[in-house]
């Protein structure tokens, strides 16, 4: 893990996520990309000639010029390599671009918009397009510590696999690595890999894991993902992201949209 990517905005979770992205390259020597994403197409309703559209742009402008003076002394004072990417676009678009050649690309929960309600529209849309494993910050509540023990969600699906591996160098440097799985009385095993199989692949590379069954009950599976991670005081969550569609888990619900909603720890997702 070599090539880390932080969304910058100034939101109120921008914070806790530039400490776990300073924590995260001082651990692993890794080079740290700074992405602030400006849109400066602004359409008002009304602004037939786009004069108010003109002085908002402008306003953004100087408002991302103002942040990034703000943050720039910091980084300069911290022990690691970076630098800032300042480009004209949606987040979105920007971030899926960059994280291309990223090892890890570390946002927040929240809605950059300060508007939408539920889960992060951004973080949905990076777990499931983005080119890296993303890591979602929450905006309150301990930072992950590099080193504390690590909570790997398994149900034997693709998108499991895939976080497993994406999460394997964070995993290396655990103290303990639980592989849970929340199993129901509606299970159907077929076609998916046991949490055995996930920890036979951890063990060839080095990393000792307990694998443990935690009946789902009445909860949700979220509800006891972050008991279990409560429980084992673990500094991160490891999961698959939206092995059902993103659309169907936003409207009925689902495990990425229920861990989302209400974010206790950092998640690490992988689609």
């Amino acid at each position: 893990m070599r090539s880390l990517l932080l969304h910058a905005h100034n939101d109120s979770g921008f914070e806790a996520r530039l400490q776990v992205a300073l924590d995260l390259a001082r651990a692993f020597d890794a080079h740290l990309t700074v992405l602030q994403p400006v849109a400066f197409n602004v359409a008002l309703p009304g602004d037939a000639f786009g004069i108010f559209a003109a002085e908002t742009a402008t306003y953004v402008r100087e408002q991302a010029a103002e942040f990034r003076q703000q943050i720039e002394p910091r980084l300069e004072a911290e022990d690691v390599r970076w630098d800032w990417v300042d480009t004209v676009g949606i987040a979105e678009a920007s971030l899926l671009e960059y994280a291309a050649l990223a090892d890890l690309a570390i946002i927040g929960t929240g809605p950059i918009d300060g508007e939408t309600v539920g889960p992060s529209p951004l973080a949905g849309l990076l777990a499931v397009h983005c080119r890296a494993p993303i890591l979602v910050v929450p905006d309150e509540g301990r930072a992950m510590v590099p080193g504390a023990p690590v909570v790997v969600a398994w149900n034997g699906s693709l998108e499991a696999s895939r976080a497993l591996k994406a999460a394997l160098p964070l995993l290396k440097a655990a103290p303990s690595v639980t592989l849970v799985s929340v199993t129901s009385s509606e299970d159907e095993q077929s076609g998916e890999l046991p949490a055995l199989a996930g920890a036979r692949y951890l063990d060839r590379h080095g990393v000792n894991c307990e694998v443990v069954e935690v009946p789902q009950g009445q909860h949700k599976v979220a509800e006891v993902l972050n008991e279990v991670a409560r429980a084992r005081g673990a500094g991160l969550v490891a999961m698959g992201a939206y092995g059902k569609p993103r659309l169907f888990e936003t409207l009925f619900g689902g495990v990425t949209a229920g861990m989302l909603r209400d974010p206790r720890l950092p998640l690490l997702l992988a689609h």
